[in-house]
């Protein structure tokens, strides 16, 4: 079996500076997009350049904000797409089933923002970070909650 050698994400970001001198490379303690900063912040000493190239494909892509939260399932969807297309240009390898994982956490994400609190029943969501129960009526707005815990608070029940 051959070994595939992956170059390290310090290596990949020297390129990417290069090729994108649009954007602004940081490093941090997490890889993120941050569209008000124009910056792909990245972990330096990562050995994973393919979360460089997924936050990179938000740029790319222009994705800025979001109303809905499918719609950032959507997004990242998208990244992981277009991280594929420019994985192959820098020899990165990039797992299927890696990002099945990533989109998973989004995927949950989603699942407990629109669980009922109060029926466990599937909301739907009728504004940003407001949820309305189908089943009993509640409506609920949730915190952002994408790197801390959910909070779910009450609006209205019925």
């Amino acid at each position: 079996m051959d070994a595939t050698i992956m170059p390290s994400t310090l290596s990949v970001i020297r390129l990417l500076s290069t090729r994108y001198p649009q954007f602004i490379f940081a490093p941090s303690n997490e890889f993120r997009w941050s569209p008000s900063e124009n910056t792909v912040f990245f972990i330096q000493n990562s050995q994973t350049p393919s979360f460089l190239i997924h936050e990179l494909s938000h740029a790319l892509l222009g994705h800025t904000d979001y109303s809905r939260d499918v719609e950032l399932i959507a997004m990242e969807r998208s990244a992981w797409d277009e991280a594929m297309v420019l994985a192959r240009e820098y020899a990165i390898t990039i797992r299927k089933d890696d990002i099945e994982t990533q989109l998973d956490s989004y995927r949950d994400w989603l699942h407990a923002r629109s669980t009922c609190p109060s029926c466990s029943a599937t909301g739907m969501q009728t504004k940003k970070r407001e949820y309305t129960c189908l089943a009993c009526r509640h409506s609920w707005r949730v915190n952002e909650a994408r790197v801390c815990g959910l909070k779910r608070t009450t609006i209205h029940t019925t």
